[in-house]
């Protein structure tokens, strides 16, 4: 059946509820994901987001999809782990995301990343169409970020960027995420995000912290596929007005962007959904 949506917002927000700030209950996040089913606008949400040391306590009745994305905690030597332990448990490994923690060596990290993901798919611990995306740490993308993204996309893997946090200096500048998303369509790269964009708009939030919005950052992105500059990039991310951003957005195709802009995780589903809403970008539920 087709979504009500329109394939711009069909799974574009992972729920990442467990995750900080949000740090819901594992079992209650789980729950509250499999009894959204079949709710207005439902479709919004991608897979869920759970670290792999979750994956052993989450069940699932039998006949009931959970699709999964598991963040792996340690280096590239547990890549595998956490797809084989989706194939004993009831869920439905949808997406691998590790992070690059060595940051003396990112490019050869990253080929390392690359080596354990080739060796869990030629042993069959990991099927072909499950996609890994690999995060690269926050930062101005210098020659080494560059270089591991080179690897990322040699090897047909994904990019993920964290736009946010806790503190503040956790929050990307404009000019920097318009470099991450240049970097990745330049290497016709899918890529995800994480963290700090609960909301569709940039806006500054009572503590100080300056948010990213998703709508900008899907907007951007179409923008750099269709050659935009980089001054360009950042004018639309930092775009802080919602009627003119919304109306940007309505005339833009930013379903096409989709095929770059995969997703993001957030741990609020009703802050994505009553922006959009509100912004005259969905129906009403």
């Amino acid at each position: 059946m087709k979504s009500p949506l329109g394939p711009a917002w069909v799974g574009l927000v992972d729920d990442a509820a467990i995750f900080p700030p949000g740090n819901a209950d594992l079992v209650d996040a789980a729950t509250a994901y499999v009894d959204r089913a079949g709710t207005p606008h439902a479709d919004l949400v991608g897979t869920f987001v759970l670290r792999d040391t979750d994956v052993p306590k989450v069940a699932v009745p039998p006949g009931v999809e959970l699709p999964v994305s598991v963040v792996i905690t340690g280096g590239a030597g547990q890549v595998a782990g956490p797809a084989k332990a989706c194939a004993r448990s009831s869920l439905t490994l949808a997406g691998l995301e590790i992070a690059l923690r060595d940051l003396d060596d990112l490019a050869g990290n990253a080929r390392r990343v690359v080596t354990a993901v080739d060796a869990a798919r030629a042993e069959g611990h990991l099927a072909d169409e499950v996609p890994v995306f690999v995060e690269l740490p926050a930062g101005d993308p210098t020659y080494q970020w560059l270089a591991a993204a080179d690897e990322v996309a040699a090897a047909e893997l994904r990019l993920k960027f964290r736009t946010g946090g806790l503190e503040a200096h956790l929050f990307p500048s404009a000019t920097q995420l318009a470099a991450w998303v240049d970097a990745a369509l330049d290497r016709e790269t899918p890529f995800k995000c994480t963290a700090g964009l609960h909301n569709a708009v940039r806006h500054l939030d009572r503590d100080g912290f300056e948010h990213h919005g998703f709508v900008n950052v899907l907007l951007a992105t179409r923008r750099a596929f269709d050659g935009a500059s980089p001054a360009e990039l950042v004018e639309t991310l930092e775009q802080r007005d919602g009627a003119t951003l919304a109306a940007e957005a309505a005339e833009a195709d930013l379903a096409g962007a989709r095929r770059w802009f995969t997703s993001f995780g957030s741990c609020s589903i009703s802050e994505p959904l009553d922006d959009l809403t509100a912004l005259g970008l969905l129906e009403k539920p």
